[in-house]
């Protein structure tokens, strides 16, 4: 094989990175203390991340920075404190997934390329060419994908001249990345926030399967699947394992980087994969990668695969066996410990020194030595030395003064080792701003040649007022059953599609057409055929209005100008995604994410003109995934899905976590398995909380089956919550009363 593709390796603190690039890696992605996904790493400092970047360069290794959670306002000025630094380092990628940092990088920081995250859940072209608007140069696509669907998006990128990087090791998400609630419903962390307690790994109480583990999935290696991945014109695989120490990193890059070699040289792969499995796995699946999503990718045994796996090979895992491989591989890791870090000694990310000297005489040109230890250049003023007068921004030529002049050298990949004065008289000068030129020549030379970006002032929003409005109702529905409410209400009625329309586009279509006030609301995944009938679907239709969860769709409305609104499940957490939206895709609105608290919607401001809605009452849910829920919980007849499944499987089941909580696994014909809460959200507080806000509330009146039950017929719901919203005295109170049981933790955590 002669195309080379990137290694890109975790890096969770220092000595994992310094693994990364002992063991070859071509990339690694690591984070700071703050605004990064895996908030359980320990990270680095902003103070490590020049020298890394350093270490990294001598070692021909690229470092991306994650920025890849969602942003509160609060957090605004902070970004832009941390952006204004980042941007005159020698960075090579920012991984983002808030659309308002895509916005805020695109308008004042176009030298920082930009990298779509693994966050944004892409699976189609449609939002291939939404994260290219964007001005992303890469994306990572979803890791439920097959290589048929990454070879078809990695084309649809390298036409919109962007890079794909796919994950190849380590954890499988039961969950579409970036459309997971799990975390943040039970327990307040969010996984939008880097904080994933990771429940979906947790016991449960045994299923009708005899499963503790229901939603534990098998870890991903492509390890034997590299040839194929590389015919797919894949640009970068991806290892996740930021929270893993060094020795894990070392194996696993190691073991990438000799099969990547076997087959640059040799067109054949290693049949050999032992090394991986002396570190933590889960047992390995390549099932997404090859289409095949089976039962057999699920693991009910969340610990020792590693000494299990090199039990079978001794003869059978016994216990004994197991203990003894479990003593094997204890030695095998201190072997490792101690390997690598004989190797990562010899790493430093200690800064380079520099030694400086100034020289210069009157009605001479100030002279600027600069040595490092891998070059010496010198630096002229462009103006001449002369007598101090009362010019202003003129000074005396002293150490302090130049010091301090000269001081932002130390914030880059160097430190002022010494600087020595050389100027015999006393009474010289040069303006400041002659002195600010000349220390912008050194760091452009120090940093490759690269301009010195001037740190950006914190756009201030303009404050409309808003006007006293009356906030209108909406439904959601997803039934023919519900259609009558049409004629019954004068609410906007939303109609949510399946995720698979290419059996029934025309029944939809139908739909549409014989009830046209009807707003279609399009789902947040829409994979290959389906994402084409989508685009069928809005070609045929024309409609007046949509509603999507799926970028995808939002690029289509855009190009074909059809009115339309983000929805909840695009994580809209802040005013610059709001801007985004508007400026950058013509979207007339915008629903607020549900994991906010009250202080934090209220910080938002909206642009003019621009709407913004909120979910006060739905069924929560808690992830979507491409896998069957029903496997581990109920059982199947069928062991691997099928294409028969997304179409006509249609079901629920039911789990309970070791703290009685019940989670309801629901399926409905031609979408995906979903995982929802026990009790609905009910928010009736928000309507006076955050008065004059929002165009409009919305209610989930689809038929997913949850603990919560009505006290009466469903428009008898709908004449209460018309009620409430007129500000009818004990509106809330009888709400609460008819829909039980309910809950709005989300909305008294927030994130």
């Amino acid at each position: 094989m002669k195309r080379k593709i990137e290694l890109l390796a975790p890096g969770g603190d220092v000595n994992s990175i310094k693994a990364a690039i002992a063991a070859g890696a071509d990339a690694i992605y690591c984070g700071l203390d703050r605004f990064n996904a895996r908030n359980r790493a320990k990270n680095i400092s902003l103070n490590d991340l020049n020298g890394i970047l350093r270490l990294a360069h001598k070692n021909d290794c690229e470092v991306f920075l994650t920025l890849n959670i969602i942003i509160i306002e609060s957090e605004i000025p902070a970004l832009f404190n941390l952006l204004n630094k980042v941007a005159n380092t020698t960075i090579d990628g920012i991984i983002v997934q808030d659309l308002g940092v895509f916005y805020l990088l695109g308008k004042y920081y176009p030298n920082l390329a930009i990298h779509a995250s693994t966050q944004l859940t892409t699976h189609n072209e449609g939002q291939i060419k939404f994260l290219n608007k964007l001005g992303a140069t890469r994306v990572n696509l979803s890791r439920e994908l097959n290589l048929h669907e990454i070879e078809n998006l990695t084309a649809a990128a390298h036409e919109n001249n962007m890079l794909t990087e796919v994950f190849v090791h380590g954890s499988y998400c039961i969950s579409f990345s970036g459309i997971c609630y799990l975390s943040s419903v039970h327990g307040g962390n969010s996984g939008n926030r880097g904080r994933c307690s990771q429940p979906c790994r947790d016991q449960y109480l045994s299923t009708a399967e005899g499963k503790n583990y229901p939603l534990n999935l098998k870890d991903n290696s492509a390890f034997f699947d590299l040839k194929e991945l590389g015919n797919t014109g894949v640009d970068s695989i991806k290892i996740e394992g930021r929270i893993k120490k060094f020795h894990y990193v070392y194996t696993v890059v190691s073991s990438w980087r000799k099969q990547l070699q076997s087959l640059y040289e040799h067109n054949l792969l290693n049949c050999d994969n032992s090394d991986l499995h002396t570190v933590f796995n889960r047992e390995f699946s390549n099932s997404f990668l090859k289409g095949d999503i089976n039962k057999s990718m699920f693991i009910d045994n969340p610990r020792d695969n590693s000494a299990i796996h090199l039990a079978k090979l001794h003869g059978g895992a016994t216990d004994e066996n197991i203990d003894k491989a479990k003593r094997e591989l204890y030695d095998k890791k201190t072997e490792i410990i101690h390997h690598v870090q004989e190797k990562i000694k010899k790493l430093s990310i200690e800064k380079a020194p520099l030694f400086i000297t100034i020289s210069g005489k009157s009605d001479a040109p100030l002279k600027v030595s600069v040595k490092t230890p891998d070059t010496v250049f010198t630096v002229f003023s462009s103006i001449h030395l002369t007598q101090i007068d009362n010019k202003k921004n003129a000074g005396g030529l002293g150490y302090e003064m130049l010091s301090a002049r000269l001081k932002a050298l130390n914030e880059t990949e160097y430190f002022i080792k010494t600087l020595e004065v050389e100027i015999p008289e006393n009474d010289l000068f040069m303006p400041f701003k002659e002195l600010t030129l000349i220390k912008n020549r050194i760091l452009f030379i120090l940093n490759g040649s690269k301009e010195t970006f001037s740190p950006i002032d914190i756009p201030r929003l303009q404050r409309h007022h808003r006007k006293k409005t009356s906030p209108t109702l909406s439904i959601i529905i997803s039934s023919r059953k519900d259609l009558y409410l049409c004629d019954e209400t004068s609410a906007d009625i939303y109609f949510q599609l399946p995720n698979s329309l290419q059996n029934n586009c025309s029944t939809f279509l139908d739909i549409f057409l014989q009830n046209r006030q009807l707003i279609p609301w399009f789902p947040s995944v829409l994979i290959g055929n389906d994402y084409q009938t989508a685009i069928k679907l809005l070609e045929q239709l024309s409609p007046t209005r949509v509603v999507t969860n799926n970028s995808g769709i939002a690029y289509e409305c855009h190009q074909r100008k059809i009115p339309w609104i983000a929805g909840p499940y695009l994580n809209i957490v802040n005013s610059f995604s709001l801007l985004c939206l508007k400026e950058t895709f013509s979207c007339l609105g915008a629903f607020i994410s549900n994991e906010l608290k009250r202080i934090q919607i209220k910080a938002i401001q909206k642009p003019s003109g621009f709407k913004l809605y909120y979910k006060i009452y739905h069924p929560i849910v808690l992830l979507t995934s491409r896998q069957c829920l029903f496997q581990q919980v109920t059982g199947c007849k069928k062991d691997t899905i099928d294409e028969t499944c997304m179409q006509q499987c249609e079901k629920s089941a039911e789990i309970t976590n070791l703290k009685k909580a019940s989670l309801i696994i629901d399926k409905s014909k031609g979408s995906y398995h979903s995982l929802y809460n026990g009790a609905d959200f009910l928010n009736t507080d928000i309507t006076t909380d955050i008065p004059d806000l929002f165009s409009s509330f919305s209610i989930d009146l689809r038929a997913i089956r949850t603990s919560t039950e009505f006290k009466t017929n469903t428009l008898g719901i709908v004449k209460l919550f018309e009620n409430h919203l007129k500000g009818l005295p004990g509106s809330a109170e009888e709400l609460k009363h008819n829909i039980q049981p309910s809950t709005q933790t989300q909305y008294e955590k927030g994130i």
